[in-house]
């Protein structure tokens, strides 16, 4: 399947559900991740500095019935990078999206799929590859009925134990 249509275009056709997995610790640094190890803080109380395009789609998306998780499985102690995902989480939340956080110690028992993705109504798969410094490399679209099957699975046990975000705590 190509070409890679954006997100947006994604998460506007999906009806029922949109999960997403994150395995990684750290991803490729941006200038929000880097304003904030500066020091400087989100003004949640001025939704127009912060809130965009994506936060747009997650919330229409919610509007009109479509369920949004995404689980983090992290490590501890935490990558100062999660300490900063954790802290933006919020703006996540406001949009609509149910956030958990599963520590990867918790995990050994579990089968976790290798890359990072999004499921869209359990019928069509946004897989993410990373650089090892977490630079994204290249996604791929993918339909496959057994890769659908497993990915589902891995992340429905992991939700399953995860903790909602506003239980977790970095450490």
């Amino acid at each position: 399947m190509s070409p890679m249509p954006a997100f947006r275009e994604l998460i506007a056709e999906a009806k029922r559900s949109a999960v997403h997995l994150e395995l990684r610790d750290t991803y490729f640094s941006n200038p929000r991740f880097e304003a904030w190890q500066r020091g400087e803080r989100v003004a949640w109380a001025d939704r127009a500095s912060w809130w965009g395009s994506f936060e747009d789609s997650i919330a229409d998306a919610v509007a009109r019935g479509v369920t949004v998780r995404r689980a983090r499985v992290v490590s501890e102690p935490v990558t100062e990078y999660i300490r900063w995902e954790h802290y933006v989480t919020r703006g996540n939340v406001e949009a609509g999206e149910l956030v958990r956080w599963l520590p990867r110690s918790r995990t050994s028992d579990l089968l976790l799929p290798g890359n990072d993705f999004w499921l869209f109504d359990d019928s069509l798969i946004r897989v993410h590859h990373f650089s090892g410094d977490g630079e994204s490399v290249e996604d791929e679209l993918l339909d496959d009925p057994e890769l659908i099957r497993v990915c589902a699975t891995a992340f429905e046990r992991i939700w399953e134990r995860a903790i909602p975000h506003d239980q977790y705590e970095t450490k």
